[in-house]
């Protein structure tokens, strides 16, 4: 692949990008927000970067100045990392806090290109039973996180530098339409 290639690919990921389904998401985050829950977002390597450029963008501002918004990236504390990684297994890394963080207002996003990362997918079944709204973002087969999490948004690709680009897209459409939502605008 070359670098026109790599360029047409990321476009035609990027434009097959369903704007009802990023809405959608974007109406049920600003419910969550509105019944009081959170954020809380994960992922390895790139998209443990994203699940924490997510959160950013909610406790930071987007493009609009609002007040801050709830959210926690679960990539963050390496102490608990290490020792739930250390103590329990890396799979667990992740669903060992989501079972002392999430609850059933809370809108959780497990980040996998591959969609098989088994701490994701540990975190993800542990979300649903504490009655969170889950959401897993991957690339085109959905892999595992598919039949688990109540929402997959699948990207248009296989290839994860593509995938990882599509994500961020959807994350800043995401966070675009919670803003225009959460303004009454």
């Amino acid at each position: 692949m070359n670098l026109e290639e790599y360029i047409r690919s990321g476009l035609e990921a990027r434009q097959r990008i369903d704007v009802a389904e990023v809405e959608q998401l974007a109406k049920k985050l600003a419910e969550s927000i509105s019944s009081g829950g959170k954020l809380i977002a994960f992922g390895n390597g790139g998209s443990a970067a994203d699940s924490q450029h997510f959160v950013a963008e909610l406790s930071g501002r987007f493009m609009k100045e609002r007040g801050s918004l709830p959210a926690i990236a679960l990539t963050t504390n390496t102490s608990a990392l290490t020792a739930i990684g250390n103590d329990y297994s890396f799979d667990q890394v992740f669903s060992r806090q989501v079972s002392s963080l999430a609850g059933r207002n809370d809108f959780v996003v497990g980040i996998s290109t591959s969609g098989n990362s088994p701490n994701v997918v540990e975190a993800i079944k542990t979300a649903k039973t504490r009655g969170a709204f889950t959401v897993a973002m991957t690339g085109s087969s959905g892999g595992k996180l598919l039949g688990i999490a109540d929402h997959t948004f699948r990207v248009a690709s296989d290839l994860t530098p593509i995938i990882q680009e599509v994500h961020i897209a959807a994350i800043h459409m995401i966070c675009m339409k919670l803003d225009e939502i959460l303004s009454g605008k």
